[in-house]
C-alpha cells in the first residue's frame, strides 16, 4: 500500500502543469542557526528547530510564491544551561507568553543569479511585528529517495537587530546584529498527509497486533 501511494506521488507530481506547488515543512528538516557578538571577543550561537507552516512555490513565477512558518522557541538550544534558562525567561524571549516565532511572506523577488531569491516579509517576535529580508538559495526540487515523496529544499540567510524586538538587554557589550542561516526541506502537501496517514495506520495495524 505504501509503495502504490508514494508511486502514485511521485507520478502526479512529475506530470503536473507548471505552477504554484503547496509544501509542507518537515519539522525534523527545518532548522536554523543564529550568531551574536560576546563582548567583541568571540560570536556564540543558538540552533532552533521543528518549525512548521506552508510554502507555495511556483517554479515558473517564482514571484508568485509565498511563505507562511511557525518556530517553537522551546526549541532554542546554545549547549549552555545557564544561557538557555536566561533565554526563556522575561529577560530574553520570555516563552510564556511569547512561545512562538511566525514568519509570513509579502514579495518575492527573483534575483539574477539562478535559483536565487529575495523574500521580505514580516517577523513577529516577542510580541513584536517588524520586517525581514531573507536571502534565499534554492538547493533542490525533486523526488526524495528516501520516501519518494516530491520535495524541495533550500537555505537562507538573514540579519535582523535583536533591540528592534525588544531584545536590547545588554547593548553594546553583546552585539545588537543578529546573523541567521536557516535550512530546510519540505514536502507536496498532499502526498506528505497521505504518506503521515499511510504511517499511521501501519503502526496501529502493529500494535494490534501485539
Amino acid at each position: 500500500m505504501t509503495c502504490r501511494l508514494v508511486l502514485l506521488a511521485a507520478l502526479a507530481f512529475a506530470a503536473a502543469p507548471l505552477g504554484a506547488t503547496t509544501y509542507t515543512f518537515e519539522p525534523n528538516y527545518t532548522q536554523g542557526v543564529f550568531r551574536w557578538d560576546h563582548l567583541g571577543f568571540s560570536h556564540p550561537s543558538a540552533q532552533f528547530s521543528q518549525a512548521q507552516g506552508t510554502l507555495n512555490f511556483d517554479s515558473a513565477q517564482p514571484a508568485r510564491s509565498s511563505v507562511s512558518v511557525s518556530i517553537p522557541l522551546a526549541s532554542l538550544a546554545t549547549g549552555v544551561a545557564d544561557l538557555d534558562e536566561d533565554f526563556r525567561s522575561t529577560d530574553f524571549f520570555d516563552l510564556p507568553r511569547f512561545p512562538a516565532a511566525t514568519f509570513k511572506s509579502s514579495k518575492v523577488e527573483p534575483l539574477e543569479m539562478p535559483n536565487h531569491l529575495r523574500v521580505t516579509g514580516e517577523l513577529s517576535l516577542h510580541g513584536v511585528t517588524h520586517p525581514v529580508v531573507l536571502d534565499v538559495s534554492l538547493i533542490k526540487v525533486g523526488v526524495n529517495p528516501r520516501n519518494t515523496l516530491p520535495t524541495i529544499g533550500f537555505e537562507a540567510t538573514a540579519t535582523l537587530r535583536r533591540s528592534e524586538f525588544g531584545l536590547g538587554k545588554y547593548i553594546p557589550d553583546v552585539g545588537d546584529t543578529i546573523r541567521v542561516q536557516i535550512n530546510s526541506q519540505a514536502v507536496e502537501a498532499k502526498a506528505y498527509a497521505d504518506y503521515l496517514k499511510e504511517k499511521a495506520a501501519e503502526r496501529a495495524a502493529a500494535a494490534s497486533k501485539k
